[in-house]
């Protein structure tokens, strides 16, 4: 059975492994080795402990397992994750994560919500209701451009 649940201190390895699997499996085939290897070699963000800190990380699990996740930075309404293990793709979880960023975003009463989505990751985004705004270059704090997408989905106004 699906769990789901705010994430914590104590899943952030199980987070970070989980990105870099499935990193490795499912943007393998939008960028080339070198760029998979680097991105992949880097430690977590800083800002990750913090991200998940402030509540806006929620997980996915399964037989005690974590199976997926996302992120929202609270903040700003920047969707800063959304990871599904490779062999639990193709079943929703990561839309239902997703869904949940909304409302959490909804309930904050933020305007939008933005990312910058990985060549792989923009028709899942788009389904979801994300516009391409740019294509761009993200910064990686590796030290490398990783092709990207801006995509932002605006919220409703509360009335």
């Amino acid at each position: 059975m699906l769990l789901r649940r705010t994430a914590t201190s104590a899943d952030l390895v199980d987070l970070w492994d989980l990105r870099t699997r499935a990193v490795r499996a499912t943007c393998a085939a939008h960028y080339p080795p070198d760029v998979i290897d680097t991105w992949c070699a880097s430690a977590a963000p800083t800002a990750l402990p913090l991200l998940v800190q402030a509540g806006g990380a929620l997980v996915a699990e399964e037989d005690g397992r974590v199976v997926g996740y996302a992120i929202l930075n609270t903040g700003t309404g920047e969707v800063d994750a959304v990871f599904v293990e490779p062999t639990h793709q193709g079943r929703g979880i990561a839309l239902d994560l997703l869904r949940r960023l909304e409302a959490m975003a909804c309930a904050r009463r933020l305007p939008r919500m933005f990312l910058s989505a990985s060549l792989n990751a923009v028709p899942f985004y788009e389904r979801a209701g994300f516009r391409s705004v740019r294509e761009e270059v993200y910064p990686h704090r590796s030290g490398i451009g990783i092709r990207s997408v801006f995509m932002e989905m605006p919220l409703p106004r509360p009335s």
